[in-house]
C-alpha cells in the first residue's frame, strides 16, 4: 500500500545525490532528525562551544602570564611575593589551569554566576571574547530550543487523536451506491478550517504504453455540511457518491477483490485551535478493507440535554440492503424503469 492505516507513506528515497541540499535548510534537517541524534547534536553543540571558548581564555591568560606564578614574583622582586601577586592583575581572576577556563568558559555561555573567577579591566580582548562568546551562546539557544520545540509540538503529534473508521463501507444513500468512512476528533479542542479530500491510487497505462504505478485520481468527497469542509465537532460519515465520473463505477462486490491495486487515500487536513499549527491526518483502504452492503452505526446519541458520543462503536457495521451490481448497471436499470 502507498499510505498506511496510521498515515505513515511507505516509500524510500535512494539514490539522492544532491545531499547537501539538506545542510542548505539545517533548522529542518534537525526537527527531521530522529529523537537521539537530535539530542546527540544538541549536547554535542554545547560542549564543543564550552571547550573551543576555554581554550580561547586559557590562550588569553597564558599570553598575558596569568598562568606564569614566577613572572608574577619577577615583575617586583623588591615588594616580594605578597606585594608582587597584590600588583599584578589578570584578565581572568583564579584561572590557574584549562581545568578552571573550561569550568569560566561554561559560566558565560549559561550565566550561573562568576564566583571567584570573572572578567577584569585589564584586558580589552578578553571583553571582546566574552561579548562573542554571550552572542554564540544566545544563538545555539534559540537554534537548539527552538529545535526541541518544534520537535515536541509536531503537527503530527495533533493527528494521533485524528481517527479513521477501519474500514470503509459502500452502501446505498439517497437511492445512489456511495463509498462511506467515519472520521472522528477525540480531543475536545476543534480542529479549525478542517477539509477532506480522497485519492484513489492505482496503477494504470496510457494509450502509449507509459506505465504509471502511482495514479492519483482525486474523486469528490461529500458531507453532511455539503462541500469538503467539515465541522468536526463530532463523529462524521463522509461519503462520495458513486456515479459516472467515479473511479468505482464499474466496481462490484464479485470483482471488488480482484482490484489488488486500488488503494483509496483520505486526507483530512485542518488548522489546531489552541496551538494554530496546520495538521493533516491520512489513511487509506485497500479493497479487502470495504465492506460492501453495510453501513456504520449511530454512535451520537442525546443524554441530559447534551449529546453523548460512544467511540466504543466508532467502527461498527450493520448490514443492510444493497444491490449486489456495478453502479453503472443500477442507472442503467433505473433508467429502463
Amino acid at each position: 500500500r502507498f499510505v498506511g492505516k496510521n498515515g505513515a507513506c511507505n516509500v524510500a528515497h535512494k539514490n539522492i545525490r544532491e545531499q547537501g541540499r539538506f545542510l542548505q535548510d539545517v533548522f529542518t534537517t534537525l526537527v527531521d532528525l530522529k529523537w537521539p541524534h537530535t539530542l546527540l547534536i544538541f549536547t554535542m553543540s554545547f560542549l564543543c562551544s564550552w571547550l573551543l571558548f576555554g581554550m580561547v581564555w586559557w590562550l588569553i591568560a597564558f599570553a598575558h602570564g596569568d598562568l606564569d606564578h614566577s613572572t608574577r614574583l619577577q615583575r617586583d622582586p623588591a615588594e616580594g611575593a605578597a606585594g608582587s601577586a597584590a600588583a599584578f592583575v589578570p584578565c581572568v581572576t583564579s584561572i590557574h589551569s584549562f581545568t578552571s577556563a573550561f569550568l569560566f568558559s561554561i559560566e558565560v555561555q549559561v550565566t550561573i554566576g562568576f564566583g571567584g573567577r570573572m572578567v577584569t579591566e585589564e584586558c580589552p580582548a578578553a571583553i571582546l571574547v566574552l561579548i562573542v562568546q554571550n552572542i554564540v551562546g544566545l544563538v545555539i539557544n534559540a537554534i537548539m530550543l527552538g529545535c526541541i520545540f518544534m520537535k515536541t509540538s509536531q503537527a503530527h503529534r495533533r493527528a494521533e487523536t485524528l481517527i479513521f473508521s477501519k474500514h470503509a463501507v459502500i452502501a446505498l444513500r439517497e437511492g445512489r451506491l456511495c463509498f462511506m468512512l467515519r472520521v472522528g476528533d477525540l480531543r475536545k479542542s476543534m480542529i479549525i478550517s478542517a477539509t477532506i479530500r480522497m485519492q484513489v491510487v492505482k496503477k494504470t497505462a496510457s494509450l502509449e504504453g507509459e506505465v504509471v504505478p502511482l495514479n492519483q485520481i482525486d474523486i469528490q468527497m461529500e458531507n453532511p455540511v455539503g462541500g469538503n469542509s467539515i465541522f468536526l465537532v463530532s463523529p462524521l460519515i463522509i461519503y462520495h457518491v458513486i456515479d459516472k465520473n467515479s473511479p468505482l463505477y464499474d466496481i462490484s462486490p464479485m470483482n471488488l477483490h480482484h482490484h489488488e491495486d486500488l488503494e483509496i487515500i483520505v486526507i483530512l487536513e485542518g488548522v489546531v485551535e489552541t496551538t494554530g499549527i496546520t495538521t493533516q491526518a491520512r489513511t487509506s483502504y485497500l479493497a479487502d478493507e470495504i465492506l460492501w452492503g453495510q453501513r456504520f452505526v449511530p454512535i451520537v446519541a442525546e443524554e441530559d440535554g447534551r449529546y453523548s458520543v460512544d467511540y466504543s462503536k466508532f467502527g461498527n457495521t450493520v448490514k443492510v440492503p444493497t444491490p449486489s451490481c456495478t453502479a453503472r448497471q443500477l442507472e442503467e436499470d433505473k433508467s429502463i424503469m
